[in-house]
């Protein structure tokens, strides 16, 4: 008989159990904005899409494109560094300007528009 508790407790609200206690529906809550941290909303990427259009790349961002077109790539990530500050900030640098250098070589004069 009590053997047939533990395993049937959590469907009857028995007091003895893995899930024993009163039975209640869950309340659904609104999501915590700290679950949202991080997480770059659609205005935002656009903005910085546009941005970036705008105003291209920093000096040392270019500098870090011309290291990665020969193969320096330790170096490029010195000077990322050396720039950032932190290595994980260098990496995560270097590695959107190959991912940039990617994409202008699979769509070579891709950013002038024609009139």
């Amino acid at each position: 008989m009590q053997l047939w508790f533990f395993k049937h407790g959590y469907e009857y609200g028995l007091f003895l159990g893995l899930n024993k206690g009163h039975v209640v529906t869950k309340k659904e809550l609104a999501p915590r904005p700290s679950i949202r941290k991080g997480k770059t909303s659609k205005r935002v990427h656009f903005v910085r899409n546009l941005i970036r259009e705008v105003a291209g790349f920093a000096p040392y961002e270019k500098r870090i494109t011309e290291l990665l077109k020969v193969g320096k790539d330790k170096r490029a990530l010195k000077v990322a560094k050396r720039k950032l500050g932190t290595h994980k900030r260098a990496k995560k640098k270097r590695e959107e300007m190959s991912s940039v250098l990617r994409k202008m070589r699979a769509h070579p004069g891709g950013g002038e528009k024609k009139k």
